[in-house]
């Protein structure tokens, strides 16, 4: 994400940063429920029925269910649906049998936020450029390979950062959410009765009208609030009141007249719905119109594939994925990151998409069935939440259920846009899924491997040969997983060379379920007997370890470490899949070995010089 800049108002930068998905909806929103797959006909019943809809799911999904009710669950300040995973991990490990049902599914809403990540740029950029087609019909040949040149541009440039320029995407948004009000405003000017739609028994009697059509309808509609899960979880970065001041003063009264605009301009020619928003402009401003519908949607892909990079980086530190090259591209804000594989994976897919399916109104099929899930589910994660730790649970459990058949309705609408292409993000979601969970299970199965070799560590500092043992200058780390055992990669050592260092340090990695963890509670010590040290180091599961910045606070608990004289022992495990042990399927085994072989080195992602370490190797049957 993009540093917020001291000089901008801090719901300024938030409107450039969260609300660019849901900010860039009217370029195809309302033109879909035309003429997307599960359209209506165009008829002025049908326009104000679905503008009726608009309206009132801006308002049910964005003000009421997100800014204020989701939103007050959050982890130490942090949302979005990796937040309340971690806030389930307690009770799950407590054997709370729901908790534990809940976690994989709250993976598997996460997971689907991977499709959306490859979707949104895809469409909001082909929908700019269709700008282009909507004045001159000669220019639509150029459509296709204009969005495909900013879309690799747009992801080429991600290992830069946006740190340098992100203090401009507040101000860029909130011209374009000035100018798409200003536009709203020139078309309700055309057909004030528009207005009317606002009463909800318009959209009821849409339903009643068109009933199956009008049901299925409401799949397109939700793509007026596919950008909602971002304010979710962007709240850690700005925090819940600025957020809602950007919403509630600048883009939800943008949005809205906007809708009613382009609702208005096909009222008074039907023929306007093929491209309602461009034609809402005078012939002189389309260009310009669609210059800054390009930069708009490069802000909203930008937030977008930060949100993804973000969500990954989160899930490496839970563990449900494996460690992965990540670069920090700000030297101020350490949520920046920048993740290769990830970003040139979403460029291929991205690009992938734009060409395979053509154009927006394919796109749109695509787009909304994973989100929907996603949305379905952060709803009943955030109530259990709730009602295990809120104040008033019962209240937000009636709420939640009553907004949870509205995400089960748009759930449903989408689904039957499965065949057409909303089978994509199934499929990118089920697959991220059963990467994590097989991740997740693999590391298990291998703890409890090592775990029936392993010695107590009162055991092992008992042994004679500990005395016995050569000393030599310095100090000796060793990464351990539980405090209480001996390190096998100490207990191997000791046993072949019969050599230990003066000083002997057994690093326990912690990892917190808060999102960080203040530098004075980071690291804690006991001297043990014969030179030994138990280290434990805790982190938050939105921070990254870094071993030998953290081992820099021991002056101050009295231990010293001499860094230029420091070894770092450790071991690089080799699962070998087996049918021998009962564990997971075989090709699952095979996947995780996989995983592990190409997961970034232990050194690498505890930022340990590589100098410094001594590896072994280690193979373990699963």
């Amino acid at each position: 994400m993009t540093t917020p800049s001291r000089r901008i108002p801090l719901w300024l930068v938030a409107v450039g940063i969260v609300f660019g998905d849901i900010g860039t909806s009217p370029l195809y929103a309302v033109r879909q429920c035309f003429f997307g797959v599960n359209s209506v006909p165009v008829s002025p019943a049908n326009v104000m029925g679905i503008l009726s809809l608009v309206l009132w799911s801006l308002i049910v999904v964005v003000s009421i269910k997100y800014l204020l009710l989701i939103m007050r669950q959050n982890n130490e300040g942090e949302g979005g649906i990796i937040a309340l995973v971690a806030l389930l991990q307690p009770l799950s490990r407590r054997k709370r049998w729901g908790a534990r049902l809940l976690i994989p599914l709250g993976i598997f809403g996460a997971a689907l936020l991977y499709g959306d990540g490859t979707i949104t740029p895809a469409i909001s950029v082909m929908s700019a450029m269709e700008g282009l087609s909507a004045s001159n019909e000669a220019l639509e040949p150029w459509v296709l390979p204009l969005t495909v040149t900013i879309l690799v541009a747009l992801f080429v440039m991600q290992r830069q950062g946006t740190h340098r320029i992100g203090a401009l995407y507040g101000p860029i948004m909130l011209v374009w959410f000035l100018t798409i009000g200003a536009l709203g405003v020139r078309g309700i000017a055309m057909h004030p009765d528009i207005l009317l739609a606002a009463n909800p028994a318009h959209g009821a009697a849409f339903f009643q009208a068109n009933q199956l059509a009008g049901f299925l309808v409401l799949g397109t509609v939700f793509l007026v609030v596919t950008g909602g899960e971002a304010l979710y979880a962007d709240l850690g970065h700005f925090g819940l009141s600025p957020i809602r001041r950007a919403w509630f003063f600048a883009v939800l009264p943008a949005l809205v007249l906007n809708y009613f605009g382009q609702g208005a301009l096909i009222l008074k020619d039907a023929s306007e719905a093929a491209h309602p928003f461009f034609h809402l402009a005078p012939d002189w401003a389309i260009y310009p119109l669609v210059a800054l519908a390009t930069v708009a949607t490069i802000i909203a892909s930008q937030a977008v594939i930060s949100g993804v990079f973000s969500l990954t980086a989160q899930a490496v530190r839970l563990n449900l994925l494996p460690r992965m090259n990540i670069v920090h591209t700000s030297p101020d804000e350490r949520g920046q990151v920048y993740i290769p594989v990830v970003n040139w994976t979403l460029m291929i897919a991205t690009v992938g998409l734009a060409i395979g399916f053509g154009s927006s109104d394919s796109l749109g099929a695509a787009y909304g069935l994973a989100v929907s899930a996603d949305m379905a589910i952060t709803t009943l994660l955030a109530a259990v939440i709730a009602i295990r730790y809120g104040k008033h649970p019962l209240l937000f459990a009636a709420v939640a259920a009553a907004i949870w058949i509205v995400d089960w309705a748009f759930l449903v609408a989408n689904a039957f846009k499965f065949a057409d292409g909303g089978w994509y993000p199934m499929v990118v979601g089920l697959g991220i899924f059963i990467v994590a969970t097989t991740w997740k299970t693999g590391r298990a199965l291998l703890a409890e491997q090592l775990s029936q070799s392993r010695k107590s560590l009162g055991e092992f500092l008992a042994e004679r040969k500990i005395v016995e043992a050569h000393r030599l200058p310095g100090t000796g780390i060793y990464l351990t997983q539980s405090e209480d055992e001996a390190p096998p990669i100490l207990v191997h050592h000791l046993a072949q060379h019969r050599v230990l260092h003066e000083q002997v340090i057994l690093l326990t990695i912690h990892r917190s379920n808060q999102p960080r963890v203040p530098a004075q509670e980071r690291l804690t010590t006991e001297v043990l007997r014969h030179g030994f040290v138990q280290a434990n180091l805790r982190y938050g599961f939105m921070e990254r370890p870094d071993i030998p910045a953290a081992l820099s606070l021991s002056e101050a608990l009295k231990i010293q470490i001499d860094t230029e004289s420091t070894t770092f022992y450790l071991g690089r495990t080799t699962p070998i899949p087996t049918r021998r042990i009962k564990g997971m399927a075989l090709w699952r085994e095979r996947l995780f070995a996989f995983m592990s072989r190409n997961a970034e080195l232990t050194a690498a992602y505890y930022r340990i010089p590589p100098e410094d370490v001594v590896e072994f190797g280690i193979q373990v049957e699963i």
